[in-house]
């Protein structure tokens, strides 16, 4: 991959990203799938030192200014005016948006961290940014990958007590037929949290923390530490 074969097609503001000189020194990523800890571990880092915190789905500071035209994927769900249509789609629909959602993301935080990089603080971000561009901007010493088993993504998404979550989970309840409504999308998120998703994020060269229920999050702290030297 060029360093920017990532971005045709895609712009920012009518600008295009050039990732030549884009070096992040000070800013630590964490990616990886979902119930892995990562919120947990950014928060966590940030508070021990004094950092600033860019969680989850920090870009949407952004979204309400975006043009449809230039980010598709991201004003598909600001834009939308039935729910439905979105809990119904397929599982090619759904992944289509998800690897476009990637892209989109990915250009919106390399110009946000553009800016938040140049503060006199470490910055510790739960990243979308894909592992081939992470190794354009970053090093070995500033990525940590953490990884669920793929049957928990999945499993366990209604779980967590998220406002959006929750909203989509009764949605699903109140299809014609729920069972089959809850199974489609069941398989949409095992098309995204896949075992060769898994694999291609535990095989990236990075260093990888696998998630372990009888870790505490102080443990789990201090292999991010010794990942991150900053111990």
């Amino acid at each position: 991959m060029t360093k920017q074969h990532l971005f045709n097609g895609y712009h920012a503001s009518k600008e295009t990203l050039d990732l030549s000189n884009m070096k992040f020194e000070n800013v630590y990523f964490i990616t990886g799938t979902a119930y892995a800890g990562k919120s947990t571990m950014v928060k966590a880092l940030a508070n021990k030192y004094d950092g600033i915190a860019c969680e989850e789905n920090y870009h949407d500071a952004l979204i309400a200014d975006l043009d449809r035209t230039e980010f598709p994927s991201l004003t598909y769900t600001r834009d939308l005016i039935n729910w439905s249509d979105f809990i119904r789609r397929t599982p090619d629909e759904y992944e289509t948006w998800v690897n476009g959602c990637t892209k989109e993301c990915t250009i919106l935080e390399l110009k946000l961290l553009e800016d938040i990089s140049k503060r006199s603080k470490k910055v510790f971000v739960d990243t979308n940014i894909p592992i081939e561009v992470l190794w354009d901007i970053s090093d070995i010493d500033h990525v940590l990958i953490m990884l669920a088993d793929p049957d928990i993504s999945v499993n366990r998404f209604f779980d967590r007590p998220d406002k959006e979550k929750q909203f989509l989970y009764q949605l699903l309840l109140k299809e014609a037929n729920p069972d089959k409504a809850l199974d489609n999308f069941r398989e949409c998120l095992k098309r995204i949290n896949s075992r060769k998703n898994y694999n291609h994020f535990l095989n990236s060269g990075f260093h990888v923390i696998l998630r372990d229920e009888s870790r505490t999050v102080e443990e789990s702290l201090s292999l991010a530490e010794k990942v991150f030297r900053l111990r």
